[in-house]
């Protein structure tokens, strides 16, 4: 009998689900799209039945196409996107509110008001973050001052607070198992980094009681057991759950100290293995937990760029320039350069290592000649400007710059884009055959958490290198192209 694990990938844009077969190739894909709410400027929600009906319909479509029967399944693995704040009745289900996405800024004010109280040095040496609305806190804080009732609801225990793996979890389980894993725990502001326990002060500090916290687990071992499941008998275990940037490192087989990735979503991050011990970072990167597996933690280092393939997207819905994402490429290349354009995407402000909240994106340098073909162009130069910044703070950080890093996510897809990149960081870069390491590391983890694959070693010999873009541009220009962006950053 075929034994196959179920992967949910619940990204910002969508969700996708795969099927794999034990030796971790993919029997089947299938993706769908959901809601983007945007009720004022600056914010950003989704509806939580929008994400549960997009996930149950794409399990249903993987299925068909692997020709998998559902008994076949051994285990699922989920990934998420991360800091996206959602707090439902613990009773009903049902949300109070609509889920406040992680590229949300409306938090922004309440992050420096605890500036200027002097709470950020406390906070980041507790928690590894920073203090900015990316984060779960101060969402989740929101939501408790905002929503009639909510506060009084949370202080009786009758309010559940999750990211996107928890609320999933939940419906997955027909509400039997409130939990989280140690990854996305590590997002939220309000977990101690070093002991992977929430954390009593953060907890008053955000003014959130600790009865709407869920447990916080490993990323690998069984969570809960299917139920009520439309599609799915019940129980099957849903033995695996990182946060997307963490699964794709256990994707990308990043388990080596030092190892590193880069994945270019809806925004772009890029996480290095930092080992067993939390690393500080003086340069404006983030510590979070890489993964646990058992009583084995990795922690790593990271930076994030809160807008990547996301800036395709707007240039497809918001401008017009062309019907579908994948149309960019050829548009960008139809040009030989960016005709001295720089776009600085700024548009959900700025993450590391700047972490400018105020910040707006630019297009600027623009004159008769230029036309949308330019402004493409620019526009993927300026997701890989925002990494070079990235991969400039992680080389300062350990002393060294970073051999080579390997990419995954959609845009990664993007030649041009890939190319442009190496040529910044005169480091070669290397793609895998399979792109969608982020739903792959989901599935071993749950491999792992009910016993189909032994260890790490597995997934690391059913790793395959597709393509590595090599350094080619000459340094002269590459100076000419790194002094525009550095001016054009400062004005965003």
């Amino acid at each position: 009998m075929a034994k196959y694990v179920l992967a949910i990938d619940a990204g910002t844009t969508g969700v996708t689900a795969l099927v794999l077969d034990s030796r971790l190739s993919v029997k089947g894909k299938a993706n769908l799209e959901f809601r983007q709410i945007f009720p004022k400027p600056g914010w950003v929600e989704h509806d939580l039945e929008d994400i549960w009906a997009a996930t149950l319909k794409v399990i249903g479509l993987a299925l068909r196409q692997a020709e998998a029967k559902t008994g076949d399944l051994q285990a699922i693995g989920i990934t998420n996107q991360r800091e996206t704040t959602l707090l439902w009745d613990r009773r009903s289900g049902r949300p109070i509110h609509n889920a406040i996405v992680w590229q949300d800024r409306r938090t922004a004010g309440l992050c420096n008001e605890l500036k200027a109280h002097g709470k950020e040095p406390w906070v980041r040496e507790k928690t590894g973050l920073v203090l900015d609305a990316y984060f779960s806190a101060t969402k989740l804080r929101w939501l408790l001052d905002n929503v009639k009732g909510a506060r009084a609801r949370a202080e009786k225990g009758d309010l559940c607070f999750g990211t996107v793996d928890t609320a999933l979890l939940w419906k997955l389980t027909a509400g039997a198992v409130h939990a989280t894993d140690v990854t996305n725990a590590s997002r939220t502001l309000l977990m101690d980094l070093s002991k992977r326990t929430w954390d009593d002060e953060c907890c008053a500090l955000f003014g959130v009681p600790r009865s709407v916290l869920p447990e916080i687990r490993p990323s690998a071992g069984v969570f809960g057991h299917t139920k009520g499941v439309r599609g799915l008998p019940d129980g099957i275990p849903i033995a695996g759950i990182a946060g997307d940037q963490q699964s794709a490192m256990v994707g990308q087989a990043c388990f080596a100290e030092g190892e590193a990735k880069c994945t270019y979503g809806t925004g772009a991050f890029l996480l290095m293995n930092a080992g067993p011990r939390k690393v500080t970072s003086q340069h404006g990167l983030l510590s979070t937990v890489a993964w646990q597996i058992g009583g084995d933690v990795a922690y790593a280092l990271e930076g994030s760029a809160f807008i990547a393939g996301a800036v395709v997207q707007w240039l497809r819905d918001g401008l017009g320039l062309f019907k579908k994402s994948g149309e960019v490429e050829a548009l960008a290349a139809s040009v030989r350069d960016s005709g001295g354009v720089t776009f600085v995407p700024a548009l959900a402000g700025l993450g590391a290592p700047h972490w400018r909240q105020e910040a707006r994106g630019l297009i600027c340098g623009i004159d008769r000649g230029v036309t949308k073909a330019h402004i493409a162009r620019a526009a993927l130069e300026g997701v890989a400007f925002e990494i070079y910044d990235l991969a400039q703070a992680m080389a300062q950080d350990i002393g060294k710059p970073m051999p080579m890093f390997r990419v995954d996510g959609g845009a990664s897809q993007n030649d041009l884009l890939m190319q442009f990149q190496a040529d910044l960081l005169q480091t070669p870069i290397e793609r895998p055959r399979m792109i969608e390491t982020t739903a792959l590391g989901a599935a071993f983890l749950a491999g792992l958490g009910t016993g189909m694959w032994a260890g790490v070693k597995e997934l690391k010999s059913a790793w395959r290198a597709g393509k590595q873009f090599r350094p080619k541009m000459k340094s002269d220009v590459r100076r000419a192209h790194l002094a525009r962006w550095k001016s054009a950053v400062q004005r965003a």
